[in-house]
């Protein structure tokens, strides 16, 4: 049995931890927290934990271990979550306080044997921020998803974090849908100097016209119009290389450069971590090391020259960032590419060229300013020197031609384009993680949980629209008092990966907003992070601190649980041919129309017409829906809708349910994302249940071998209750014995910082 015994969260980062410390080491992972806080005395604070159930095998594998050893190391992960686990690790074990702790920034062999060097002990300022932050979401998750649960329709829960970013999403959908988007003409010119065989775009200055008229007009004018140089402006400027990637800024340039959710980005990256590949993932810093700046220059000069060098230092904008060491770089820059799999490679490259590129020579510019006569500017810009921009970014040159003033110009085409002004951009992940830290809200390890949450309640949904069609007006001339009038037709409304409030979403928000403002108060919620780092610091003690949240909190709890249930529903008005009311409502699937009213059970007549529902239109809300719109989508057909049979006689039917539309063949269910059930015709619906009869390889009743997106896994009974079949299986000869072994087997997922509600054990004080 080996000397030492380090213990650490994960197999795949004991497995390469062991391969650096040698024989005289046994690494053993906890495999995340082996206890959890289960209960919260109101009054005092302290907190109650449980063994998890799914560890005690582990626990029981790890005191043996201890037993045999002769030291004890606790490596869990350096942030505040790793200091809580190796504590709850001493209070299991039963270890001394004095047992040595270590941490370090990355999985390599200089890195470890400076750990080993330099142990410390548990800090319990940290365990008790961690505990602090723990206790708070357990406190206002609990009492806020009561109220919510009792007087929101539909609502499941309310977190502390998630109900600001929910609140963020909200308002930035009522500004769009308050947004007019008015239009006016833009007006551009392709011209070129009558020697020369390059032509260049220039754009009309001065304000657009608000009208096609007074566009014709204009564009008349300008068509008997003779054009020249009358100024020429050329100035030298620079593009500045990127900063280190911190935990936030990673998961903002993944979803833009990769289409990366938070959640993908923060996997990818563990997995790279654990792997010694990178860095810690978890980070606020922006430090870089002498070793790897030294490391990054002496690349650079190798492979590009010594030109592109440009060391820099950079520093931590926020003095109390919690995991002020490094940014998030490759522990070693001769390796441009790795990773076990392609989400993995993909991230790794974006790290690797990024951190190179913080080190690299800003690129240089010669940017040109051509105006013409009767207000007309064209812009152009020339990289003279890439710079970082060799690998990170993108350089793309727009030239002009070689103009002097005076020159005279001609048009080879005027137009005048109909163009809508934008509403604000909806977020995508990687928007509102910024934003997030902008205000800030939530910590590096938080952000990616703070997007599952709430996508997961069905508060926000990601868009999918590739956007609609609308008709716009295009006016052209190429030569005097001759215009050319089209209709044209472009996309707008694209929302596909934007994050969107559901009609729930938004009435748990209004909720929250009218009785619980500190809640979704973005100062008062990054004041509350603030008040952690200070229990870190050891400047602010673990109870006061809960005690002056709490007290004000639980007065405001009370008082909402008097409030009337909570519902923004609206009469829109009356059916012409019926007389019954209409309304606009939110029930536990979202929002939908109501034709009729509800009868009270105790005064019910047997001939007494139950209400009809269906659901609201597309992009619109309760409170933007119309009657006019309302009537429309009571006149659609009443789902299910039977559209015929498919050729091996199974019955196509349109439907929708809580996961919304879907098409019924057979013993299938289809999703239908991209149809609508009111219209979907059987035509349509043919290929869909075709591609779902080709895609099942094996079909058992409750268990079935589909070849997915992903390739080949199965499916067992319930939700979410698949696993992939490895590459080198054949799944066309799995027996079914075989795939309920596979499922029975299945990894099993565990988080760090997940919580049990089961009967409670043991009472532990902070």
């Amino acid at each position: 049995m080996a000397k030492n015994l380090v213990i650490v969260e994960s197999p795949a980062k004991a497995h390469t931890i062991e391969k650096y410390l040698g024989s005289d080491f046994k690494v053993l992972a906890s495999v995340g927290h082996i206890r959890k806080d289960t209960k919260v005395d109101k009054s005092t604070f302290d907190v109650t934990y449980e063994i998890d159930p799914e560890h005690k095998k582990i626990i029981a594998e790890l005191k043996k271990a201890v037993g045999a050893a002769d030291k004890i190391w606790l490596a869990t992960d350096e942030d505040r979550e790793g200091e809580s686990i190796s504590w709850h690790l001493c209070e299991v074990l039963k270890l001394p306080k004095n047992t040595a702790r270590i941490t370090f920034h990355e999985i390599t062999k200089p890195a470890l044997e400076i750990a080993i060097k330099n142990p410390r002990t548990v800090d319990m300022d940290m365990v008790a921020s961690q505990q602090a932050r723990q206790t708070l979401d357990m406190l206002v998750g609990y009492d806020l998803s009561d109220v919510v649960r009792k007087k929101v329709p539909g609502a499941i829960s309310a977190g502390r974090v998630q109900s600001p970013a929910l609140r963020l999403i909200v308002e930035r959908e009522k500004q769009i849908e308050k947004f007019d988007s008015k239009f006016s003409f833009k007006i551009t010119g392709n011209f070129k100097k009558s020697d020369s065989k390059s032509s260049f775009v220039a754009n009309y200055d001065k304000e657009a016209p608000k009208s096609e008229e007074e566009a014709k007009a204009l564009l008349l004018k300008l068509s008997e119009s003779d054009f020249k140089v009358v100024d020429i402006e050329e100035t030298e400027g620079t593009k500045a290389s990127p900063t280190p990637l911190t935990t936030a800024a990673l998961q903002i340039e993944a979803n833009s450069k990769l289409g990366y959710s938070s959640r993908t980005t923060m996997n990818a990256a563990q997995g790279l971590y654990q792997a010694g590949l990178i860095t810690y993932h978890r980070t606020d810093s922006l430090n870089l090391s002498s070793q790897a700046t030294n490391a990054i220059a002496g690349y650079i000069k190798t492979n590009f020259g010594v030109n592109y060098l440009k060391t820099r230092h950079f520093k931590t904008k926020d003095a109390s960032a919690q995991e002020a060491h490094e940014a998030i770089r490759p522990t070693n820059f001769t390796v441009t590419s790795a990773g076990k799999n392609n989400y993995e490679k993909r991230l790794y490259q974006l790290i690797w060229a990024r951190t190179v590129a913080t080190q690299m020579a800003n690129a240089k510019v010669a940017k040109t300013t051509i105006k013409l006569s009767h207000d007309f500017t064209a812009k152009g810009e020339i990289v003279i020197f890439d710079g970082f921009l060799k690998i990170y970014g993108k350089s793309k040159d727009l030239e002009l031609p070689k103009l002097k003033k005076g020159d005279s110009i001609d048009y080879l085409e005027l137009t005048a384009k109909q163009n809508f002004a934008k509403p604000p951009a909806r977020y995508t992940e990687g928007s509102l993680v910024k934003k997030l830290e902008e205000l800030g809200i939530g910590r590096p390890s938080t952000y990616a949980s703070i997007m599952t949450a709430i996508q997961a309640r069905g508060y926000v949904i990601k868009g999918e629209s590739e956007g609609e069609e609308r008709e716009i007006i295009e006016l052209k001339t190429s030569g005097p008092s001759k215009i050319n009038r089209t209709v044209i037709s472009e996309k707008y409304g694209a929302n596909k990966g934007k994050l969107i409030p559901t009609p729930i979403g938004e009435l748990v928000s209004e909720f929250l907003t009218n009785h619980f403002k500190n809640i979704v108060d973005y100062k008062f919620t990054a004041n509350i992070e603030k008040d952690l780092d200070l229990v870190a610091d050891a400047k602010l003690e673990r109870v006061k601190m809960l005690r002056d949240f709490y007290g004000p909190f639980r007065d405001t709890v009370l008082i909402a649980e008097g409030v009337e249930r909570f519902n923004n529903a609206r009469l829109l008005g009356h059916d012409p041919e019926t007389g019954k009311p209409i309304y606009a409502k939110v029930g536990k699937n979202g929002g939908f129309i109501q034709l009729g009213d509800n009868s009270k059970k105790d005064n019910k007549a047997e001939n007494d017409e139950k209400p009809r529902f269906v659901p609201l239109p597309k992009r619109k809300s309760v409170k933007t829906v119309t009657l006019e719109q309302a009537l429309k989508q009571l006149a659609l057909p009443t789902l299910p809708r039977i559209l015929g049979k498919a050729k091996d006689g199974a019955e196509l039917v349109a439907a929708s349910g809580p996961f919304g539309p879907y098409l019924k063949g057979g013993k299938y269910n289809i999703p239908i994302k991209d149809f609508d059930p009111y219209t979907i015709s059987l035509e349509d619906a043919l290929p869909l249940y075709q591609a779902k009869i080709d895609s099942i390889i094996a079909d058992w009743g409750d268990i079935m071998i589909i070849n997915g997106a992903y390739g080949p896994y199965v499916k067992g009974p319930g939700r979410r209750n698949n696993v992939k079949i490895p590459k080198e299986k054949n799944a066309k000869t799995i027996t079914k014995a075989e795939a309920e072994e596979m499922l029975s087997n299945k990894p099993k997922t565990t988080r760090r910082g997940t919580r049990g509600h089961r009967k409670t054990t043991k009472k532990t004080k902070k």
